[in-house]
């Protein structure tokens, strides 16, 4: 099985849709979708849009769990409206002074700060890291993460 038939090209809304349509065309002309694994808010979206063209997202076929990952606004607002289901948040102002301090300590030559040893070894050895810890999102904690904390403007979100 080839990328093609596991991937999204360029990670883009729009191809997540078209995959969607032919992915409902081909196999859930009767059966219903459960849920769709998405890795990214941007291609959830696009499968959203899928899934409304055939008839879900309504009192008749409400919509299935759908996830994503990255925060972005347009999914925060389709979880308000009661259609994507969670997305992973991982705090990009958290993550660059993570990362500046890491690039500033080598430059200094100094220890660079990790808080793993076991995660990522590639076989030839194991790379140390610095992980954040991911927040799953949906709709009960949306304002106090991303609102509250500053990362999404409330006028934003109507």
């Amino acid at each position: 099985m080839g990328i093609d038939k596991v991937g999204t090209f360029r990670w883009l809304a729009a191809t997540a849709q078209s995959r969607m349509d032919n992915l409902l065309s081909a196999f859930y002309t009767d059966k219903k979708v459960d849920g769709v694994l998405s890795p990214y808010d941007g291609l959830s979206i696009g499968i959203l849009s899928s899934l409304k063209g055939v008839g879900y997202c309504t009192t008749d076929l409400p919509c299935p769990v759908v996830t994503g990952q990255d925060a972005e606004t347009a999914s925060v607002k389709s979880m308000i409206a009661g259609e994507q289901r969670y997305t992973v948040f991982k705090d990009t102002r958290v993550l660059a002074k993570q990362a500046a301090k890491m690039a500033d300590q080598a430059l200094k030559g100094q220890t660079v700060e990790i808080n793993d040893t076991t995660t990522y070894d590639n076989e030839v050895k194991v790379v140390p890291s610095y992980l954040l810890v991911p927040i799953s999102i949906d709709i009960n904690n949306y304002q106090k993460e991303l609102v509250d904390s500053g990362y999404i403007k409330a006028e934003d979100l109507k």
